[in-house]
């Protein structure tokens, strides 16, 4: 049996949130939405979990969700530090926010040795995506084969405003191109805004997006780490504000045939608390699932 890692990005700051939005009590018994992610990848055959994270975070995740897990899978902390970049280049004065999900990634190079799926630390993805994504990784054989678990766009989206969303063009179930996209609903219509300025475009309802469940081999840090070099010399005029994410490198690395991608459709709902406003139907719908016996009322006793 393989050892399956799950890498949690949770560097990030929840600006239209408000706040440190990965430790934002979710269930019933102070539960945040990383639990419920643990529970359901350990359920599916992940055995180790890596927790991406600034370093002034660190104790209090340690403290919370850290305690709370360490008996029950191996756990690993990953320092996302602003200053681990390539030689030849200068972290500006006045930025504060990492430099992105790719980078985030490449931090925990040295921890992981195994198959792995990346997770948002603020997302819940249910745990069909899980499974799909401990199958995907169990089954896989080829060193450059990834995969994304792909979500109906209509089960992403927020009821207060527009999400950021990777919109998945596919040929038989291969990836072709992934575009980070704005995703606005208007009445009957679902309009998708691409990030680097494309013309827009709309798309049904069962549109697969993805969420950031990438599933990758040990072979990605090779990428990554090659990448970087070139990502911050076409930004050196934009170090201030730039991000060097992972479906920007994934869709880069399709396109020039470097690697493939698998995309696996879950049939799970996400929740998140992209808004404020937004926590209350994900304490609504968690409290569902627990009635449902999805999820027992005290996750971890």
């Amino acid at each position: 049996m393989k050892n399956l890692t799950l890498l949690i990005l949770a560097g990030g700051m929840g600006s239209r949130f408000g706040g440190l939005k990965q430790i934002e009590p979710m269930g019933p018994n102070g539960e945040f939405i990383i639990d419920y992610s643990i529970y359901d990848a350990i359920k599916a055959g992940f055995n180790k979990v890596v927790f991406v994270i600034k370093e002034e975070n660190i104790e209090i995740f340690k403290q919370t969700i850290g305690s709370r897990i360490e008996d029950k899978i191996e756990v690993v902390y990953a320092i996302q530090n602003m200053n681990d970049i390539p030689d030849g280049f200068k972290v500006p004065t006045d930025r504060s926010k990492p430099w992105g999900t790719a980078h985030a990634i490449l931090v925990a190079k040295n921890l992981i040795n195994e198959p792995f799926a990346i997770i948002n630390a603020d997302d819940f993805y249910g745990f069909d995506a899980y499974q799909k994504a401990a199958s995907f990784l169990l089954n896989n054989d080829r060193d450059n084969n990834y995969c994304v678990v792909g979500y109906k766009i209509i089960n992403t989206l927020s009821d207060n405003g527009s999400v950021k969303r990777g919109v998945c063009f596919t040929k038989d179930n291969m990836l072709e191109a992934l575009v980070e996209s704005k995703i606005t609903k208007d009445g009957n219509l679902i309009k998708a805004e691409p990030l680097d300025g494309k013309e827009s475009f709309t798309v049904s309802e069962d549109t697969l997006v993805s969420m950031n469940m990438l599933c990758f081999t040990t072979s990605v840090f090779k990428h990554l780490e090659l990448n970087f070099q070139s990502f911050m010399e076409s930004n050196k005029n934009n170090l201030l504000t730039c991000e060097y994410l992972i479906p920007e490198l994934v869709n880069k690395l399709v396109k020039e045939k470097e690697v493939s991608v698998f995309v696996t459709e879950t049939d799970s709902k996400w929740l998140g608390i992209t808004y404020l406003e937004d926590k209350e139907k994900v304490v609504a719908e968690i409290n569902k699932l627990i009635a449902t016996k999805k999820y027992p009322l005290h996750l971890w006793k």
